[in-house]
């Protein structure tokens, strides 16, 4: 296992920071959110079709990158250090990764794969964005049909990530041979903007009535749609990590100018104490989520006991890290952390939606109880 940052790893942050400082800063932000679009499709082509970064985790015989985890880890820091809208979560990993357990020798799941890659389309994986790895194959959407006269999809699905502005969905459904996943036209699909607190990463309710779908060959689609939310989680760590670093520098650069009582505030050994704990929390969280990352990298199916247990303890510890972060970022940066100006909300926002996407704290704790045999208190 290697949690230092490659060479790679660094030049690739550099790029993505740098391409996100000049095309989505805070006031950017906080204007997308209060506008029509989900998400600035000029910066989403700058960062998916010439930084490549939709393709990260796509073979390169398919039109992708063929890097790995790690350096879609350290994509995501970046968008979580930025609070950047873009659609990156929910197309270039949830639903890349869904189709990379499928069988990529199909045309179709190639050419999907390929259209995803190059940013030419923007997909979704149609699941609630609460989806937690290890449950069962949900239920909610039923498929009728067949290969040969074609599919069709009805059901509804509440709070699916990046579903608004999608080209494309992936969606899990329940057919007459039991779980399968399917490619459906989000033209086809009634597609509704959900109340959510993060509008940074807007969500959507998805309906489907006899929406016409194509049947995604896969071996095990169950195992498919778990082994996406396993990786998203995991690296969903990352993002929450990016959130936490953010919060932290920008929160000792305050205190470092800040005078009261004649005195500059970061030199109140109270308020030092409770930086030094963020820290901490920010520095074991990063430990935790590099070594998911690593773990994804190593097995991109995330099939092994081992990458679950990882992905199960890097979620669970990243996301309270990343909310304690940005409370204290609110609370220390006093009245002026409260306006809506500041972006100190964005990350507040972005840390508690983080910590109920792909499953709680709690949750990862539970399973990860059950991954190393160790039984729950009686």
């Amino acid at each position: 296992m290697n949690l230092l940052y490659s060479d790679v790893e660094d030049g690739l942050r550099a790029a993505v920071r740098a391409a996100l400082a000049d095309r989505s800063p805070h006031p950017a932000v906080l204007a997308r959110i209060e506008g029509a679009q989900p998400y600035d499709p000029a910066l989403w082509r700058l960062l998916a079709a010439e930084l490549g970064v939709a393709g990260l985790l796509v073979p390169e015989r398919l039109g992708g990158q063929g890097a790995s985890a790690r350096e879609a880890a350290v994509v995501l820091e970046e968008l979580g250090r930025a609070v950047a809208p873009t659609p990156f979560l929910g197309s270039a990993v949830l639903a890349v990764s869904a189709l990379l357990c499928c069988d990529t020798a199909d045309p179709a799941v190639a050419g999907l794969l390929g259209r995803l890659a190059s940013g030419r389309a923007a997909g979704a994986l149609t699941v609630p964005l609460a989806a937690v790895p290890g449950s069962a194959f949900p239920g909610s959407v039923r498929a009728e049909g067949n290969d040969t006269a074609g599919w069709r999809l009805a059901g509804r699905v509440t709070t699916v990530a990046d579903a608004l502005g999608a080209d494309v969905l992936v969606v899990a459904a329940l057919g007459p041979d039991g779980p399968a996943l399917f490619e459906v036209a989000a033209a086809d699909a009634d597609v509704a903007a959900f109340s959510s607190l993060d509008l940074t990463r807007p969500l959507s309710d998805v309906a489907l009535a006899a929406a016409p779908a194509r049947r995604l060959p896969a071996a095990d689609p169950a195992a498919a749609l778990d082994g996406a939310l396993l990786t998203g989680a995991g690296l969903l760590a990352s993002e929450q990590v990016g959130v936490a670093q953010w919060c932290l520098d920008e929160t000792v650069r305050h205190l470092g100018q800040r005078h009261q009582f004649g005195r500059v505030l970061g030199s109140f050994q109270a308020l030092k104490h409770r930086l030094a704990d963020v820290w901490l929390d920010v520095l074991s969280a990063r430990a935790a989520a590099r070594a998911a990352a690593d773990a994804l990298a190593r097995d991109p199916a995330a099939a092994s006991a081992d990458t679950a247990v990882a992905v199960a303890v890097a979620a669970s510890y990243a996301s309270e890290a990343a909310v304690r972060a940005a409370e204290e970022a609110v609370q220390l940066h006093g009245g002026i952390g409260m306006t809506w100006e500041h972006p100190a909300h964005l990350y507040l926002k972005r840390a508690k939606a983080d910590a109920i996407a792909l499953g709680t704290p709690g949750r990862h704790r539970a399973r990860l109880a059950e991954l190393v045999d160790l039984p729950a208190p009686a």
